[in-house]
């Protein structure tokens, strides 16, 4: 399908205009094509030939717009570092509509009513990273929103320093967040509730149209995703950075990349954003935060489902997340079944790793070729006994494993990524583009497309981050 081919439609207008407002895109000035996606493309009928359409450039910069799209900015408020915040809102992102089960947006596009005292502007350097990072996380496996296009431009925006305009065109199966229920609930526009709660059940959770416990089967689905995708998250080393519950997705997925950082050296205390100066959003206290601002989804949906019963759903969120989180890293870690003292050796691992100072994606791969010779781990840890010690216990283990040890490799190559997007990458590759060179990003695009293929062009990024470049921090100034 072409551009001109493409048609969207907007359900979310059916809802009560207090849900949204009506807003056009603000055009950049001189846009450019950064980059395309094709595999976003082919997820709403495109063909890859509409990377090199001209409409491409002005599908993201607002002067071309498919037939059935009405811009329109979303309503929401948010606890942002825990502290509630009556009215938020797209400040700086437009909805074009939907296409078939994509809801598309352009993230950048210019004021809209909830932009408070913002711009409504996105930099380059936050839009290569969102435009990179959701690519990534797909292709590790992690439910996302993706990214189609992106687009840099003449205009002039300030933030730190004078930067330029960017804006990159997301996808979701919804833009609907905890935060969107606060707004009515808190707003005491209780009546609002339900017709949100039906919308969001029929884009994210269509079975459960029609139960009698409609409401409460919601919840509990979006408590059991969540708890899934942190322990994703927790897994591949993943800091999100700003875990707002604006920031969190009714769909159990991954929204808003914002100063969020892969691990360099594993660190359970690690803070990727340099604005959190209390850590309330650290790696190691994500999955603690995701309860909590599920209990405030539970606080706003109370007027339409038992209260008591979704706390006692929560209860389970522990458990799932516990269990989903135990058995990625005794895949991980090579362990075809998940044996009771696996949990044990588990956390000695993980101890080990913290001590021993050693990069975490290139521990795991270098363990997925682990042949009884601990050289080859040793020699990343900047402290060996830890990892020394842990390799004994971890020995013992293997014996009980009935596969070979061919198969356990063959098996870890495709759970252990080669690759992931950490931050000095993605700078490098934004330092080009601030120079009008967009090779790194494309090259960040194939690595992000292919994280457990050996790629030897590339084989630079596989190794351990460079010390002057381990732990970069970042504001949510974007």
């Amino acid at each position: 399908m072409t551009l001109d081919a493409l048609t969207l439609d907007t359900p979310y207008l059916d809802l009560d205009p207090l849900f949204y407002d009506p807003t056009d895109p603000t055009p950049l000035k001189n846009p450019y094509l950064i980059s395309f996606n094709p595999d976003a493309a082919e997820l709403i009928g495109l063909s890859s030939d509409a990377g090199t359409d001209d409409r491409l450039v002005g599908l993201l910069n607002g002067t071309f717009t498919p037939e059935g799209a009405k811009p329109f900015a979303m309503c929401y408020a948010g606890h942002q570092f825990g502290m509630f915040v009556p009215r938020l809102g797209d400040g700086r992102a437009i909805n074009l509509g939907k296409s078939g089960t994509w809801n598309l947006q352009l993230k950048g596009s210019g004021e809209t009513l909830y932009s408070r005292m913002g711009d409504g502007r996105a930099v380059l350097r936050s839009s290569v990273r969102e435009y990179l990072m959701s690519e990534a996380m797909h292709h590790l496996g992690i439910p996302t929103t993706r990214a189609l296009a992106l687009i840099g431009s003449e205009t002039k925006v300030v933030r730190e320093r004078l930067e330029r305009g960017a804006v990159v065109l997301r996808m979701s199966p919804t833009w609907v967040r905890i935060g969107t229920f606060e707004y009515f609930y808190y707003k005491e526009e209780h009546d609002k509730l339900e017709p949100l709660a039906d919308y969001v059940i029929a884009e994210s959770y269509p079975h459960l149209k029609g139960e009698e416990d409609a409401y409460f089967l919601m919840f509990a689905e979006v408590v059991e995703r969540t708890a899934r995708l942190l322990a994703q998250w927790q897994s591949v080393g993943f800091n999100h950075g700003v875990m707002n519950t604006d920031n969190m997705s009714m769909g159990g997925l991954t929204i808003d990349y914002g100063p969020y950082a892969m691990l360099d050296d594993y660190d359970i205390s690690f803070i990727c954003n340099h604005t959190d100066t209390h850590g309330r959003y650290g790696f190691g206290q994500q999955p603690h935060v995701a309860y909590w601002n599920l209990s405030m989804l539970a606080e706003a949906l109370s007027p339409i489902v038992s209260k008591e019963r979704m706390e006692k759903k929560l209860d389970d969120y522990g458990s799932v997340y516990t269990q989903t989180y135990v058995e990625i890293m005794c895949a991980k870690m090579g362990l075809a079944t998940v044996k009771e003292d696996d949990i044990i050796l588990l956390k000695k691992m993980l101890t080990a790793l913290q001590n021993s100072q050693a990069d975490y994606t290139l521990f795991f791969r270098t363990l997925s070729r682990y042949d009884g010779d601990g050289k080859p781990l040793l020699d990343i840890c900047v402290d060996r006994e830890p990892v020394r010690e842990w390799l004994a216990e971890y020995d013992a283990r293997l014996l009980h494993e009935e596969r070979s040890a061919e198969e356990r490799h063959a098996a870890m190559l495709q759970t252990n990524p080669k690759y992931v997007l950490k931050n000095y990458m993605l700078q490098e590759a934004i330092k080009k583009a601030e120079k009008f060179d967009n090779s790194g990003v494309e090259d960040l695009l194939t690595i992000a497309r292919n994280p457990f293929d050996e790629l030897p062009q590339f084989e630079r990024y596989a190794k351990a981050t460079p010390n002057e470049h381990k732990n970069l921090k970042l504001s949510c100034s974007s």
